[in-house]
């Protein structure tokens, strides 16, 4: 059961956008066998220029599904990042489903290429790396395997993920590559 933490910047959020917003983030839940507790932070701003931008994010136990949108309508916006939402859930079932065919023995894995440093797709120069830090996050790392982790930096559309092995216990990221491929740092 999703339990909804609805907020509004520069709107006041009316029972009528609450019941919106919580009947439409609640299409997700078809996708779950058992629907997990869990809470649905929804954020929804306006701004001076008229258009609406909404922002959820559902936290769960082996994923984190997170979607924003902005358009002319409050309304649309919901709808658009529902539609987000529900693609994230089918690749996710997707990509579950394939690895646990591919842990049967019906495809073979693919190696994962270790040539890191030169091939991180991070873009800037040195003089803006060297800048101070503006913001800080507080990390806590759930134990999973690699593929895993490539799954869940897709879903938020970062370039790169940190995460705990499964397998070793130790921290590991796995990063976007230029290319389009994927790399995995691991930590000794």
């Amino acid at each position: 059961m999703l339990r909804y933490n609805v907020r509004g910047e520069n709107i006041e959020v009316t029972q009528a956008i609450r019941e919106y917003v919580e009947k439409k983030v609640g299409k997700i839940e078809k996708y779950f066998n058992d629907v997990p507790e869990a809470n649905a932070h929804v954020n929804l701003k306006t701004y001076s220029d008229k258009t609406a931008k909404v922002e959820v994010t559902v936290p769960l136990p082996y994923v984190v599904l997170r979607a924003e949108e902005t358009s002319p309508d409050l309304y649309g916006s919901v709808d658009l990042v529902v539609d987000k939402l529900e693609r994230q859930m089918r690749k996710y079932k997707t990509k579950i489903n394939r690895k646990n065919r591919r842990s049967q023995g019906v495809d073979a894995p693919q190696p994962v290429d270790s040539d890191l440093w030169a091939d991180l797709n991070i873009e800037g120069d040195e003089e803006e790396l060297s800048a101070s830090i503006v913001r800080t996050k507080r990390l806590s790392l759930k134990p999973m395997d690699a593929e895993e982790a490539v799954l869940q930096m897709d879903m938020l559309g970062h370039n790169f993920f940190i995460f705990e092995d499964a397998d070793t216990n130790g921290t590991s990221i796995v990063y976007k590559r230029k290319d389009g491929k994927y790399g995995l740092i691991e930590t000794d």
